[in-house]
């Protein structure tokens, strides 16, 4: 979800910003309609004829991400201790 909100839209664009194959990417994508976080856009007037559908967070998956974030601040992540032996 946080490549498509960085505005990347287009399916193989995700797909390198998430660093997934293309058949992980499109489970993850479905579960993520599915979830009703993020909605396929067929887009008007077309001149990229390789790629029919992009895709938008919605409003749920926008606030996820926000919680996600207020979450991730909350937490202070500490380095493991070294052992030195």
């Amino acid at each position: 979800m946080w490549t498509i909100k960085s505005g990347t839209r287009k399916p193989t664009r995700i797909m390198y910003g998430a660093n997934l194959s293309w058949k992980p990417l499109q489970r993850v994508l479905d579960a993520l309609i599915r979830q009703g976080l993020v909605i396929e856009v067929e887009p008007l007037g077309l001149k990229d004829k390789r790629t029919s559908v992009f895709y938008e967070l919605t409003q749920k998956g926008e606030n996820v991400l926000s919680y996600f974030n207020k979450a991730k601040d909350l937490l202070e992540l500490e380095a493991a201790p070294r052992l030195y032996l």
